[in-house]
């Protein structure tokens, strides 16, 4: 079995992503540690941390489905905040809900306690082909 892609991204090693595969199902996790704080007082993880997780969940999603020699590239990502991240270990999993030939629609969505109580989702489009665009 190849590496998987997120061991190949520096800032994914820097907040220390682990990937679970199972499948097609594939699991991101970020274990705390205080580096990933944003807000001391609470203390809450940095939202930057939670959509670089998200983000980089959907992209390892893409990668696993659509195997190439690049990374996906995104196109556009939004991300709701919906509560806040505390300082325990984060989960996330993509599912892409529709692909083309060059693009793909990818929402993801990041869990600390439980799976049905996201901390915030992704809805992003990824682009699919190889081309440059140049």
């Amino acid at each position: 079995m190849t590496k998987p892609l997120l061991d190949h991204l520096p800032y994914a090693q820097f907040l220390n992503l682990k990937t679970e595969v199972f499948g097609d199902q594939v699991t991101v996790v970020m274990p705390f540690s205080d580096h990933l704080i944003g807000n001391p007082l609470i203390p809450a993880l940095h939202g930057g941390t939670t959509a670089a997780l998200l983000e980089m969940a959907a992209m390892a999603k893409v990668s696993h489905l659509y195997p190439r020699l690049r990374l996906p590239r995104p196109i556009n990502v939004s991300i709701a905040y919906l509560r806040v991240g505390r300082a325990t270990d984060v989960y996330a999993r993509a599912e892409i809900r529709k692909a083309g030939k060059k693009v793909a629609y990818v929402t993801a969505e990041a869990w600390q306690e439980a799976h049905d109580k996201p901390i915030a989702t992704l809805t992003a489009h990824f682009q699919l082909d190889d081309s440059t665009g140049d």
